[in-house]
């Protein structure tokens, strides 16, 4: 997912919807931690943070959302939804 060893497929989907932060969460705190004591730059990257990050990509194959494994999957749900 990140790295010189990447898909290109995770590159273009990164660079169409970057790392935008954790949504509100009970281990947003912890990540956060996680990840500043790791590198203190972690937020400005594009990087996929954690595993179970969604994009979400419409019929035409843009990129239209992006969600880390902290949102709600009811807006992951949503977001889907708008597109159907």
């Amino acid at each position: 997912m990140n790295g010189e060893n990447e898909l290109p497929l995770y590159t273009f989907l990164k660079s169409q919807k970057g790392f935008a932060g954790f949504q509100d969460h009970q281990y947003r705190e912890l990540l956060e931690k996680m990840f500043s004591a790791a590198d203190p730059d972690w937020a400005s990257k594009p990087d996929i943070k954690w595993n179970f990050t969604k994009f979400v990509i419409d019929r035409k194959g843009n990129v239209v959302a992006r969600f880390e494994p902290t949102a709600d999957i009811a807006d992951v749900e949503a977001c889907v939804k708008t597109l159907l």
